[in-house]
């Protein structure tokens, strides 16, 4: 027995780095996720129309699905802590910056564009990096972890924006998202790092030599054009459309429609803000549940089972949320808020999953960064569909009923998938350098 000899560390450096990632995600989810509860308070003071903070709102959304194969290019060739760094000074400036704001066009340019660029970067896509990286075993529960950290900003924020907000004025509330983003940069540092190599340690669960990064392993070409190639190859198959129009439907129904417009919707029911923004923080509390769990199911079940089901039961959850909103929060109001967080991105871990099995292991994290486009685009798409069915017949029921039925036809579809081709498996698509 050698006594000198140094113990091994009793916490891997991958939960560190995990860790690290949970925060920045929730950093850059808090301003994103609490948009629909400025809506009143610029509504008041300038004058603007519900459909045109709608429009803010899809800007941010389309932008920020955008960005995320690009930056899905990036993480892979360059260091994912500048990467990170830039996205979160993005937010804190988009933030900070809207306290000066006069015109609608300001509001469109801060928060759509800077907001959507810097958190287009830190999203999903920024997770699944990591956990392809840095762990060889339990992938399905980080994603579900990460998955969760969106849920966390908006658990850790919404209550907090709408109280500072009803006591101080809504941009004080912008600033305190800009300051919690700026103090994550740190920890970019240390625990942080780009990779297992970077360290000096084998992945998690991993037995194989640590072997140092080259360039031979990035994608070669310029970034626009590898991330364009990603697209165009994986479009060839069948799977990927499937996968990237159900989760199309997945950002329609979560952060398009019920993030953005549920206290604006409740409101018009005669709910108090404060009581609304208090569901939604529920709806957080039981989304980090929903999505661990979720990614612990996906580590021992069909991940394309997952989905159907899933989407199966939000659709038929949808249709019923009309009835239940009033002034006061019912037994059944409750009951959809516990079941919608248990949904609300369970969605994620098993889309990542499959994106693996049927674009293998190289391509998986970009063709999962167009995946994630196609969420947020919808999302943008039902943020705006619902503002301006709000805005022309009074109400938010043909929104509601709207994305039930898509959420339906998401889970017939996925009954398709286990039919299809692995792109993986194509020789031609090996050639394809992404």
């Amino acid at each position: 027995m050698h006594l000198n000899s140094p113990k091994p560390p009793r916490i891997h450096r991958a939960w560190l780095v995990a860790a690290v990632t949970t925060l920045a995600l929730v950093a850059t989810a808090a301003f994103r996720s609490t948009t629909g509860a400025f809506f009143e308070p610029l509504e008041s003071e300038f004058g603007w129309l519900r459909s045109q903070l709608s429009i803010a709102v899809t800007i941010n959304l389309v932008v920020y699905g955008l960005a995320a194969p690009f930056a899905a290019t990036l993480l892979e060739r360059y260091s994912m802590r500048k990467v990170a760094a830039i996205a979160l000074a993005l937010v804190a400036s988009g933030a900070g910056l809207s306290v000066f704001i006069s015109q609608v066009w300001q509001l469109w340019a801060l928060w759509g564009v800077l907001v959507g660029l810097g958190t287009g970067a830190m999203a999903l896509v920024f997770g699944s990096v990591v956990a392809n990286r840095w762990f060889t075993h339990r992938r399905g529960l980080v994603m579900g972890i990460f998955s969760g950290a969106n849920a966390a900003g908006q658990l850790i924020f919404l209550p907090s924006i709408v109280l500072i907000i009803e006591q101080h004025s809504w941009r004080m509330a912008a600033l305190v998202v800009a300051v919690f983003a700026l103090l994550i940069i740190p920890l970019l540092r240390w625990p942080f790092a780009n990779s297992p190599a970077e360290a000096g340690v084998a992945p998690y669960c991993g037995s194989e030599p640590v072997q140092a990064e080259t360039s031979k392993t990035a994608p070669q070409g310029s970034m626009a054009s590898a991330t364009l190639k990603a697209l165009f190859s994986a479009s060839r198959y069948p799977a990927f459309w499937v996968l990237a129009m159900t989760f199309w439907i997945c950002g329609w129904s979560t952060n398009g429609l019920v993030q953005t417009h549920f206290i604006p919707a409740a409101h018009d029911h005669g709910m108090p803000a404060t009581t609304a923004s208090g569901l939604l923080a529920l709806v957080g509390i039981f989304d980090i549940l929903g999505t661990v769990f979720s990614g612990w199911l996906t580590d021992r079940v069909r991940p394309w089972l997952l989905l159907a089901v899933y989407y199966a039961l939000r659709g038929l959850s949808l249709l019923f949320l009309h009835s239940l909103m009033g002034p006061t929060v019912e037994p059944l109001m409750w009951i959809f808020i516990v079941f919608y967080g248990l949904d609300w991105v369970a969605t994620v871990p098993p889309t990542v999953v499959l994106c693996r099995q049927y674009f293998g292991p190289v391509k998986a994290t970009v063709v999962f960064g167009w995946v994630f486009a196609f969420h947020m685009i919808g999302a943008g798409a039902g943020s705006l569909t619902a503002g301006l069915s709000r805005e022309t017949t009074g109400s938010y029921l043909a929104a509601w009923i709207t994305a039930a039925v898509l959420c339906l036809a998401a889970a017939v579809s996925l009954l398709f998938l286990p039919r299809m081709r692995k792109a993986y498996e194509d020789p031609q698509l090996e050639r394809v350098s992404v």
